[in-house]
């Protein structure tokens, strides 16, 4: 294991979950991944952990595999030249990879989003999930890119696409906004996300625990995010492209 990836199992409810996280780790002998990023190491390191648990937990009953937390705060992929050298994008794959798997084999997968969940980073932990839960904090924020960048590419300062998102939801770096998309099955309400209070953290168990309960129960594929009452709100024009691609496919 490397320090910037930390897991432990806990007791969630009557289950033994794992929960994984990444965190900053300021000695990495990778520069772009000092500040929590998920970079080659930690790409690896994700894969390594989940695939651990589908290993140990292949002879059980699937109603016993441990569900597997991923804890989300950071700040996007590694962004480096060096990154890019040594093939990151199969680092990254490869944990997209573990968690799918997981997933697939009966693990319900969950993720938490208490932070900062950008780019490259949540696609590879956290995005796989079963069930994607969410603070709902003004300090969390899912998006494909920071503001900023957004704001260069698009040919606009950060002040007129903070007008724009106020028309159109996907734009927008709000929580409450993002979970319309279809992608967040739940927002939980807490005193304080910084500090967490005990209420907060029974909030949290008990989400979580509902949650592993609603994994088992649907299906093993991410066919619930099309199929989701917000998701035939705002994402109409994906559904159609679905729909088409599978007529043509079958």
């Amino acid at each position: 294991m490397v320090p910037s990836v930390i897991t432990g199992d806990v007791t969630l409810g009557d289950d033994t979950a794992r929960l994984v996280a990444v965190v900053p780790d300021p000695r990495s002998p990778y520069p772009r991944a000092r500040k929590g990023e998920v970079g080659l190491r930690e790409g690896l390191a994700l894969a390594e952990t989940v695939t651990q648990a589908v290993t140990e937990d292949a002879r059980l009953p699937d109603d016993r595999r441990r569900p597997i937390i991923a804890v989300v705060d950071l700040p996007s992929q590694a962004y480096g030249r060096v990154e890019e050298l040594l093939g990151i994008h199969h680092a990254l794959a490869a944990a997209v990879d573990a968690y799918a798997s997981a997933r697939m084999a009966g693990h319900p997968v969950i993720a938490l989003i208490v932070g900062t969940a950008l780019s490259g980073g949540l696609l590879a932990h956290g995005l796989q999930a079963n069930q994607i839960l969410a603070l709902h904090d003004p300090g969390v924020v899912v998006h494909a890119m920071h503001r900023e960048a957004a704001a260069k590419v698009t040919l606009r300062t950060v002040d007129e696409l903070d007008e724009l998102a106020r028309r159109i939801p996907p734009l927008s770096y709000d929580v409450a906004d993002w979970a319309k998309l279809g992608l967040c099955d739940e927002l939980l309400d807490v005193e304080n996300a910084d500090d967490p209070t005990e209420g907060d953290t029974r909030t949290a168990k008990d989400v979580l625990a509902a949650a592993v309960e609603r994994a088992r129960r649907g299906p093993r594929d991410l066919s619930n995010r099309l199929a989701s009452p917000g998701a035939r709100r705002t994402r109409i024009a994906s559904r159609r492209v679905r729909e088409a691609l599978a007529a043509q496919w079958r």
